[in-house]
This record gives structure tokens, C-alpha cells and sequence, in this order.
């Protein structure tokens, strides 16, 4: 079958696109080696061009596991847990990791673990109180909340409409 020819840049074109790719939205290292194997690079210039976007500070892990974090508890109201498996998926740091879930405010991550719980609890349509509190409890976890958290504020939720 007739395989189309794959366009080739040179070095400077690819490290340009790669910088409008990294200027778009903060990147992992991950996204961006990625990137490079889509172009089909040799592991010489691969190496060139990531130290040169780390030298220019396009690429920061610190910053990226930083603005995910943020984005994905205001945006999402994603908990902890999945903001943690979600960065060590993309090969973040253990210490950026850390520096990221300081960037959420403890009062608003409970205020947001409330809010999502009466949210869910009033879509959910289940008459069975055990039922109920189960498919809550699921809910949560797959936010990515607490285990502790997550019992806390469901039995307080579910007291206070009884």
C-alpha cells in the first residue's frame, strides 16, 4: 500500500514547534520526549533540545506539577490521591510532588470535598440509605479524596438531609 512521505524539518524547525509546543500549556519532560519521537530524532538532538528548552525555561517540572495541580482541584475537584497518581504517571518527582499539593488551600479542599458530596448526593436517586452511601463512598474515591475524609464527610452529609 502507498505510505505518504513524512514531512522532514530540520533541527531548528523542530526545537522552534517544540517550544510553541511547550509555551501553549505547561509540559512533563514526558509529553515533550513524546513529542520528539514523533519526529523521529536521533537521541543527539533529543538531548540538545531538552536541555536548551530547560535552559530557556520552557520546560520546568516543578512549574508544571505545580499548575496541574491547581487546575485539576479547581477545575475537576480532583483529591489528592489522584492528583498524586496522575503526576507519578507522568514520571513527576516525589519532591515536586510534594511542592505541587501545597499549592491547595486545606480549608478549600474541604470546603470542595463538601460541596462535591451534596452535589453527587442530590443526583443520586437510590432510596436505600446503605445503597446510597456506597455509590458516595465510590464517587469520592474515584475523586481521588482521603479514605478518612471520605467517610467523614459522607456520614455528615447524609445525617444532615435525614
Amino acid at each position: 500500500m502507498f505510505k505518504p512521505k513524512k514531512k522532514s524539518f530540520t533541527v531548528d524547525e523542530i526545537k522552534r514547534k517544540i517550544e510553541q509546543f511547550c509555551v501553549y500549556q505547561d509540559r512533563c519532560h514526558k509529553e515533550v520526549e513524546q513529542k520528539m519521537r514523533d519526529y523521529e530524532l536521533i537521541p543527539e538532538a533529543r538531548e540538545m533540545i531538552l536541555l536548551s528548552l530547560m535552559q530557556d525555561n520552557f520546560l520546568n517540572e516543578e512549574r508544571f506539577a505545580k499548575s496541574f495541580a491547581r487546575g485539576k482541584f479547581r477545575i475537576k475537584s480532583w483529591g489528592k490521591q489522584r492528583i498524586i497518581r496522575e503526576l507519578k504517571f507522568r514520571d513527576i518527582s516525589t519532591y515536586n510532588i510534594k511542592t505541587a499539593l501545597k499549592e491547595i488551600d486545606e480549608n478549600e479542599y474541604l470546603e470542595t470535598i463538601y460541596r462535591v458530596t451534596e452535589n453527587r448526593n442530590n443526583v443520586i436517586s437510590e432510596s436505600d440509605n446503605y445503597k446510597r452511601k456506597k455509590k458516595l463512598i465510590d464517587f469520592l474515591m474515584r475523586k481521588g479524596f482521603e479514605n478518612e475524609l471520605i467517610f467523614k464527610t459522607v456520614n455528615e452529609v447524609l445525617e444532615n438531609t435525614i
